[in-house]
């Protein structure tokens, strides 16, 4: 088997008795066919040792392992004119747009359609041409429920050098988040590596294998109804998939209405995360010029503060 392992997770109690072929067809996202191909190949292994029939069961405990699990194909996109983003900047190389909650930034995981990506290539068709082809253009990203700025490059160059910024912590980005509860102190840093939860491979989780993430927080205020809360404002120093919500969590301080990362029992009538990537600044990798932008809270995350007791 070439490489390493592309997916290993502990058999969840949910799970228990279930045939691996399905097993590897729910964690993977491929169709049962290709999973049970897989196992036929000898490329599943449970707790080490080669899965010999794809009826077999698995139970709850048990390591999953599932070598060389084949790139998932996804159509290219097309235009969309429909996809709502807003634009704060705008020149010949890169484009800043504010992200409405809700809209998925590229294709993947089972989204084909209604992407940030097919709205950008309805404003600038020469996109398709930059970068990886099922997300031209794109740097780096917002999840579904979050809302706020991002960086678009227009050309290959730009984005290259976007991503070279951004490997060296040279892009400012500040997020709002509400949290539950109040923090022991004004502000620290998580510094935690971040990696696929064991447990579940669509979330992520603190692992000590993880990838470095680093994320700075600062109490802007605190509310004590309808509970204790507090408004926070992140500084990312790493760009982890889920690295704000994932680190918030860490510290017993989800984000409110997460429901994913454990702040579900406080929603506060939103349907997402209360998470809005509110500053962006850099330096223009073309012109050298400092550009710098801030989003307000959209409609329904200030609705929410509206209501909550005045900030202590």
């Amino acid at each position: 088997m070439s490489g390493p392992p592309a997916v290993e997770v502990e058999i969840a109690a949910a799970l228990d008795g279930e045939r691996v072929d399905r097993v590897v067809a729910m964690l993977t996202g491929l169709s049962r066919a290709v999973a049970a191909a897989l196992v036929d190949a000898g490329g599943v292994l449970l707790d080490g040792t080669v899965v010999p029939a794809r009826s077999q069961r698995v139970a709850t405990g048990q390591v999953l392992v599932v070598h060389d699990v084949p790139e998932p194909t996804i159509r290219l996109p097309e235009p969309d004119p429909s996809v709502p983003f807003g634009v704060v900047f705008e020149d010949e190389h890169l484009l800043v747009v504010d992200k409405p909650a809700g809209v998925v930034a590229h294709p993947g995981n089972g989204v084909g359609g209604g992407t940030l990506v097919h709205g950008l290539l309805a404003r600038h068709p020469g996109l398709a041409g930059v970068g990886e082809p099922h997300r031209p253009g794109i740097v780096h990203r917002l999840d579904r429920g979050t809302s706020g700025l991002l960086v678009v490059a227009l050309d290959e160059a730009t984005r290259l050098d976007l991503i070279d910024l951004l490997a060296t912590h040279d892009v400012h980005r500040r997020y709002r988040a509400l949290v539950l509860g109040h923090p022991n102190s004004a502000g620290g840093l998580v510094d935690a590596p971040i990696g696929r939860s064991r447990r579940d491979p669509t979330r992520r989780a603190v692992t000590h294998d993880g990838k470095p993430a680093r994320t700075r927080f600062r109490v802007v205020a605190t509310h004590d109804g309808p509970e204790p809360l507090t408004q926070l404002d992140c500084d990312l120093e790493t760009g982890r998939t889920h690295q704000i919500r994932v680190h918030l969590r860490s510290i017993g301080h989800p984000v409110v209405a997460d429901t994913v990362y454990g702040g579900g029992r406080c929603t506060l009538g939103l349907d997402r995360p209360f998470l809005h990537a509110r500053e962006l600044a850099f330096t223009h990798p073309r012109t050298g010029e400092a550009l710098s932008f801030e989003s307000p809270l959209p409609e329904d995350l200030s609705a929410v503060l509206a209501r909550l007791d005045p900030p202590g």
